[in-house]
């Protein structure tokens, strides 16, 4: 009999250390050895057939056991959670379930208890955006100007070379010679002078 350890993790390395950190605490107390880690790094909302998750629970055996740190690690939709379980229960694979320190055997009260999670799981994240969205909307209201600041920017990559670009731009050099002087890119260059308003030479080479 194997057992594994799934972790969906983002690129946050500390969320990493946690879920194995609540995954050993768990497997010491329950009995758990010889744990293989499946890190699983996805979008929250891919559905978990496609990810790694769904091949790991395809190639499982009977009687083989799958630690999870959390409900919301397994899936962030009760239906997706329920669709797991509903899988695990065909193939007789004990879960468990780290954080809230149980097992799920595909029992009916084993399904009320992971739909309740996932709600609650659900219900948290919408409390998050409600709370970020009220956030903005009151930064807004207090005169914050929010996302990227409208109008030029007042310092550009090229200032440091400006000397430079008006040197060879008064030399009569056009923007593709000048731009390999400088180190640029031609439309880089191109789009600076017009954002600087810099007079060109007399020879003009696009």
């Amino acid at each position: 009999m194997a057992n594994y350890a799934y972790l969906r993790i983002s690129t946050d390395s500390q969320d990493v250390n946690n879920q194995k950190h609540g995954i050993y605490e768990y497997a010491n107390r329950s009995g758990l050895s010889d744990l293989v880690f499946v890190e699983d790094t996805v979008s929250g909302r891919k559905k978990w057939r496609q990810r790694k998750l769904g091949s790991l629970l395809e190639g499982m055996a009977q009687g083989d056991t799958i630690v999870f740190a959390e409900v919301t690690r397994m899936a962030r939709s009760t239906l997706q959670v329920l669709e797991i379980l509903e899988l695990c229960m065909e193939k007789q694979l004990k879960v468990h379930i780290a954080k809230q320190n149980m097992q799920l055997d595909g029992s009916l009260q084993s399904k009320i208890i992971a739909t309740m999670l996932g709600l609650a799981g659900e219900i948290e994240r919408e409390f998050i955006r409600m709370r970020t969205k009220e956030a903005l909307a009151a930064r807004k209201a207090a005169g914050h100007q929010l996302g990227r600041p409208k109008g030029p920017a007042k310092t550009l990559k090229l200032d440091a070379k400006r000397d430079q670009i008006e040197k060879y731009l008064g030399m009569g050099l056009g923007i593709r010679a000048t731009a390999k002087l400088v180190d640029a890119a031609p439309s880089t260059l191109s789009d600076y002078v017009k954002r600087r308003g810099l007079q060109m030479g007399s020879v003009l080479h696009m």
